[in-house]
């Protein structure tokens, strides 16, 4: 691929532009109301940012002045619609604890713009922090860059370069298009998706299953090896030691599937909460001076832009953020309206009396540890991808925060201002959770804008214009789907498995009944992970982020194994064509296919859930029936194998034919 530094680094570029933020706008509209439904259903949201380019080059190649640079900017906007709309693990809680009989649509709005801007903010001072200066990966930042490069292409490149940028195209589309075959076909039911077994070990039970998705195992390449196995030892510690062991212990009669399955999700992912909640903190600590650095550098270039001449024009474009007093009077300007919220929130409620203190504690809760969520969201987007970030982890940890801070602030309220105060931690919990995904996005796009040589303050802005646009159609799907299906519990209702999830926990730590023996359990693993981190770094040059293990054993095991598969598969390739002539290549062609697989699988779920909200039909391909399933597992694993076998041999072997590498 040629270098994707462009010649000069003037402002004067085709950047942000009224049809780039127009057709964002749009894209917004339709990914939003995809990823709420899908969420809500299934408790998964997909980033919406590498269809968002594809669609964006697709349509502004009818104009020939397009840039890759225009084309940044539709996908920073559109990513908004895969972030945003994890309000979804919060604010339906509202309606099932009975706070809500619908969803008020200025609050509502409120919620999502006040926290997403206020995510935008505090990203700003951590773009150099954990993009300019960190060796993140970033997975869907890379791929997204990728796929904006090929499709824009290099002009004035040199024929080898051209050449490259021709055969990328083709790889990246050939991939795409068979992972969005394989999508259709698992949808048709005529594949199976997951590969799954549980049996029992004694008195216990435990089992393993992955996910037949191109998608994730695309996703595990980019995140590399070591993120890998990080993630595959809390895998073991999950499903070899923890659940059999906690099921040895407390025995019950059942299927081996049911009682594994019952006792991680009750149990040991607890345990992953804390161990997910110390790395975070771990995470942050780490932070802290580069941080720090980056702040400060923010306040340099804010007076060297300020300063105007040649003191302005020394500082590189691509280093220009929004300044920060821009950010800082922003971010002012949000706590004024947040404030006036909570209030609104609280009028009429068992615990008016207690408004003033309730207000000001919601209040420093979302501006100091939104901060610090922020960052260690920002962190895990940057190190395993914003579609696996574990937000509903951090939401897990953020509803226990503000229930145990509004005890303390309202303890005078008793048993009958209990479900008031419930209410009021989700309020404020989905404020925090809107901060750190935004925040957890714009990093993401960053490094994109990063690798392309965007502007950031463009991309910054382009962002609040997403968060709007995503915050206004929120609530009207979130009232559709309410009144359609309802959440949690019936026959039809969507099962919004996180948002249950929150309001218990909110319940339980306000009523007292809640399991802190699995959180500290959960803790204790990650200080032992924190240790041998450190321990490999000083002795092997290896690592083994804290993060990742505690990811492995938090999120399902038929989701992470097949990043885990994917990050092997990269590993491998990568040590096979560096045998061979162009590995440089070869290996920038294995990114390529890499996005492809995210970019097919990701366009075919936004028509499948296009298709399933427009039919009410939640399997509106499927043409097999249940007695099918055991054949389409075995049909099913072939073709994936052999999807991912002829996918990089192809892709190597079209290196390798390059005359020489640019």
């Amino acid at each position: 691929m040629a270098s994707s530094r462009t010649a000069g680094l003037s402002d004067f570029r085709l950047e942000l532009t009224w049809r780039g933020i127009i057709l964002g706008a749009a894209i917004t509209l339709v990914f939003t109301a995809a990823n709420v439904y899908l969420g809500l259903k299934v408790g998964l949201t997909f980033a919406s940012s590498i269809p968002a380019a594809v669609i964006s080059m697709a349509v502004l190649r009818a104009f020939k002045n397009a840039t890759i640079f225009e084309n940044n900017i539709v996908q920073t906007v559109a990513s908004a619609a895969g972030t945003l709309s994890s309000i979804i693990f919060v604010l339906p809680g509202l309606v099932m604890v009975g706070w809500w009989t619908d969803f008020p649509y200025w609050e509502s709005f409120a919620v999502c713009a006040i926290g997403g801007v206020l995510g935008v903010m505090y990203s700003v001072p951590l773009r150099r922090a954990l993009v300019t200066n960190s060796d993140l990966p970033y997975p869907e930042g890379v791929a997204a860059a990728e796929v904006l490069k090929v499709g824009v292409g290099s002009r004035g490149a040199t024929a080898e370069a051209t050449d490259e940028n021709k055969k990328g195209l083709v790889a990246l589309a050939m991939s795409s298009v068979v992972s969005a075959a394989y999508a259709a076909v698992v949808a048709m039911r005529a594949f199976a998706d997951t590969i799954a077994g549980y049996f029992r070990i004694g008195g216990g039970a435990t089992g393993f299953g992955m996910s037949m998705s191109l998608a994730l195992l695309g996703a595990g390449h980019l995140i590399g090896l070591s993120v890998g196995l990080a993630i595959l030892t809390g895998l073991v510690l999950a499903w070899g030691v923890l659940t059999p062991v906690l099921t040895a212990l407390h025995p019950v009669a059942g299927a081996a599937a049911d009682v594994a399955l019952d006792v991680w999700r009750h149990q040991v992912r607890f345990i992953g909460v804390g161990t997910i909640g110390i790395s975070a903190i771990w995470a942050i600590i780490q932070l802290a001076k580069p941080v720090y650095t980056g702040i400060v550098s923010s306040i340099v270039s804010s007076r060297k832009r300020a300063a105007g001449g040649t003191e302005a024009d020394a500082l590189p474009r691509t280093e220009r953020d929004l300044p920060i007093g821009t950010v800082t009077l922003i971010s002012v300007a949000c706590f004024i309206p947040l404030a006036i919220l909570l209030v609104i929130f609280l009028q009429g409620s068992a615990v008016a009396s207690l408004t003033v203190p309730l207000v000001i504690a919601g209040m420093l809760y979302v501006i100091v540890a939104g901060f610090f969520v922020a960052a260690a969201c920002g962190y895990m987007a940057g190190l395993i991808g914003s579609s696996n970030s574990p937000v509903s982890g951090l939401g897990i940890l953020s509803i226990i925060g503000a229930a145990l801070l509004l005890l303390v602030v309202a303890k005078s309220a008793g048993p009958a201002g209990a479900p008031a105060l419930v209410a009021f931690a989700l309020f404020v919990t989905a404020v925090l959770l809107n901060v750190a995904t935004i925040s957890n996005d714009n990093l993401q796009d960053l490094k994109t804008g990063q690798l392309v040589d965007a502007t950031p303050w463009r991309q910054q802005v382009s962002l609040i214009a997403g968060v709007f646009f995503g915050a206004s159609v929120i609530p009207p799907i979130l009232h559709l789907l309410g009144k359609a299906y309802g959440f949690g519990t019936g026959p039809h209702a969507l099962p919004a498995p996180q948002a249950t999830l929150i309001s218990t926990l909110a319940k339980g730590v306000i009523e007292g009944q809640i399991r802190w023996d699995l959180i500290g359990i959960g803790v204790l693993i990650g200080i032992a992970v924190i240790i041998a981190d450190l321990l490999l770094k000083r002795t092997k040059g290896r690592q083994l982020p804290p993060l990742a293990v505690g990811l492995g054993i938090y999120l399902p095991a038929t989701t992470t194994s097949a990043a885990v598969l994917g990050a092997v598969v990269g590993w491998a390739y990568n040590r096979w064509v560096a045998k061979g002539p162009n590995a440089d290549i070869a290996r920038r062609m294995g990114v390529l296919i890499a996005s492809g697989l995210i970019v097919g699988e990701s366009l075919f779920g936004v028509l499948l859930a296009g298709i399933i909200v427009a039919t009410g039909n939640a399997t509106p391909f499927a043409i097999f029936g249940d007695s099918f399933q055991n054949v389409a597992t075995i049909i099913g694993a072939i073709a994936f194998a052999a999807a991912v076998v002829v996918l990089y041999r192809w892709s190597a072997g079209m290196a390798r034919r390059m005359p020489s590498s640019p």
